[in-house]
């Protein structure tokens, strides 16, 4: 029987980080992962995937609208869709191999296998069982259906079937406007598809600033999304090469059906955490799945921890990352520390999405007293350049002391661009000393110093 410090359950970017942070602290490191790959969801068939046909569809697009604007002419390209999924894969295979040097590189042992644990200080993988002074679940999520639609993964799809379709739809179907089904709505309409997004609440990407979504949900729909808020689907009707999608308005009551070549079930995700054996373990969890851990990660059982998607939280590859470190540092004897308040999100569409902190909705519910400070792209030289001016900066700041409370961009490069008034919040800073900070031009950045002038005295480009 093999003795490790830590065995982590799952090598996506919550368990790979934490494996390579206790090896890093001195910690005997094993990590236990079933499919052939490693990287989770997030490398093989999530985050990393996405953004590949992302960046590839928004070349297109650039092609199509813009080059000969620039004096860029010829004939647009065609789309060689088995060479985009080629460029895609690669794309994965140069990314989990790093992954996999990375745990030679660290002495981390791949246990390869689908882990349970049967008893507090075991984990079990085939018919092996390890000895483990800590214990570290990072198993992730799954996508969660609606009852009564069976997915295929053919023609009823969900993010990962989406990724790997046989060929361009003409017509698409999104059951659910978040973040997956946008992104993937988009990279569909720019080859070309038909999309509509069918949403069961009356706005899009729950939870955003209100502002930053009507804006989002104007550029989609020039960029050819068309939306059906407000809609119950009611069912979910698959043949060998179509689908039927039954939905009724919740305004009326009235019912509609729309035929489509693949339906994307993009409802959201839900915890995996199947197999484990934690209910013969005692593992306290939520009503939502979720495992119950305390400030330091920790379950109710000793030496079982818990981080990422299978914990509560924002659903985030970066937060599940921020949590193997911490945990790592604990399970070590070490100080830790995630800084909640201070978690990106970002929606890489293009126009891309981010924001960090307080929306506008909830410092109006909280009855804070607040400051908006806010520039249009349209005003920033390098946006403007490249066809890129759509959007804004937007910066929350308490009234009294100026700090930034938070933000809110949509625009070119706003995943990135977040990242410095991240840097700035968790130095407790005041909107003036991000308006006071040099930055370069001409970039993009210069729109986060504007919005941030506009806190004070008013931006110099508007």
């Amino acid at each position: 029987m093999s003795q490790y410090d830590v065995i982590v359950i799952g090598s996506g970017p919550g368990g790979y980080v934490c494996a390579i942070r206790c090896a890093q602290l001195g910690l005997k490191t094993a990590c236990v992962e079933g499919r052939e790959t490693l990287g989770g969801t997030c490398l093989n068939i999530g985050c990393i995937p996405s953004k590949a046909l992302l960046h590839a569809s928004h070349q297109l697009h650039e092609a199509e609208h813009n080059f000969a604007k620039m004096g860029l002419k010829g004939k647009s390209p065609s789309v060689d869709w088995k060479q985009m999924q080629a460029y895609k894969d690669d794309v994965i295979g140069q990314n989990t191999k790093g992954i996999e040097f990375l745990f030679k590189k660290n002495k981390i042992d791949w246990l390869k296998g689908w882990g349970s644990i049967p008893e507090a200080g075991k984990v079990k993988v085939g018919d092996e069982v390890h000895e483990a002074k800590n214990i570290i679940i990072a198993t992730g999520s799954e996508p969660s259906a609606l009852p009564g639609i069976e997915i295929d993964e053919k023609v009823v799809v969900t993010s990962e079937g989406a990724l790997s379709l046989p060929k361009i739809p003409k017509k698409m179907v999104v059951i659910g406007a978040g973040v997956i089904g946008l992104e993937l709505g988009s990279v569909y309409a720019r080859l070309g598809a038909e999309v509509q997004v069918i949403e069961f609440l009356d706005q899009i990407t729950p939870g955003m600033d209100g502002e930053v979504c009507k804006t989002f949900q104007r550029l989609l729909a020039k960029q050819g999304l068309s939306f059906t808020l407000g809609a119950a689907v009611q069912s979910v009707e698959a043949t060998k090469t179509k689908a039927k999608v039954t939905y009724k308005l919740r305004k009326d009551d009235s019912e509609a059906t729309v035929d489509a070549d693949v339906v994307l079930v993009a409802t959201g995700r839900k915890p995996y955490t199947d197999g484990l054996g934690l209910d013969a373990l005692g593992v306290e969890m939520s009503e939502r799945g979720q495992i119950k851990t305390d400030g330091h990660w920790a379950t109710n059982v000793k030496g079982v921890y818990a981080i990422g998607d299978a914990i509560a939280g924002p659903m985030l590859a970066h937060k599940a990352e921020d949590e193997g470190m911490a945990v790592a540092e604990v399970v070590a004897g070490k100080h830790a520390h995630v800084n909640y308040d201070v978690i990106p999100g970002v929606i890489y569409t293009h126009p891309e999405v981010a924001s960090v902190g307080q929306t506008e909705e909830a410092l109006k519910e909280a009855g804070r007293a607040y400051k908006v400070g806010k520039f249009s792209f349209m005003g920033n030289g390098r946006a403007k350049a490249n066809f890129a001016a759509d959007g804004f900066v937007k910066i929350l700041a308490d009234k009294e002391t100026d700090r930034i409370l938070g933000a809110h961009i949509i625009g070119p490069m706003a995943g990135d661009l977040i990242h410095e008034i991240c840097v700035a919040m968790e130095f407790g800073a005041s909107a003036q000393d991000l308006a006071l900070t040099c930055h370069a031009h001409p970039t993009y950045s210069e729109a986060v110093r504007e919005a941030a002038l506009a806190c004070g005295d008013g931006p110099i480009h508007s």
